[in-house]
């Protein structure tokens, strides 16, 4: 088990920055692939940006290439997620999320869940 906690989300305008961050306890943090998957109001989940276990590796959604960066501290127990030139259309609540390096990195399927924090992108 794992369990997640998010924090820094808000509103700000668009073109602004923000940084998301998933506090992580429980089992060896560093055995898990972490990503970031949002939820738009009316619209299905999505994946945004993954990490590999050990950082070495990341995967991005096309729609936030280039703009948001996601990394990882081990020693920490922290993942983020620095969210840069933001659009209304990345509002939504944003969710951290952990599977084991078992499962394929590439998967959409995660196996922990955080509560998720609200970003609001205005216009």
């Amino acid at each position: 088990q794992v369990q997640l906690v998010e924090s820094g989300g808000g509103l700000v305008q668009a073109g602004g920055s923000l940084r998301l961050s998933c506090a992580a306890s429980g089992r060896t943090f560093s055995s898990f692939h972490m990503g970031w998957l949002r939820q738009a109001p009316g619209k299905e989940r999505e994946f945004v940006a993954a990490v590999t276990w050990s950082g070495s590796f990341t995967n991005y959604a096309e729609s936030v290439k280039g703009r948001f960066t996601i990394s990882r501290d081990n020693a920490k127990n922290m993942v983020y997620l620095q969210m840069n030139s933001l659009k209304p259309e990345d509002t939504g609540v944003y969710y951290c999320a952990a599977k084991s390096t078992y499962n394929d990195f590439y998967s959409q399927t995660y196996n922990y869940w955080g509560q998720g924090t609200q970003v609001t992108v205005s216009s």
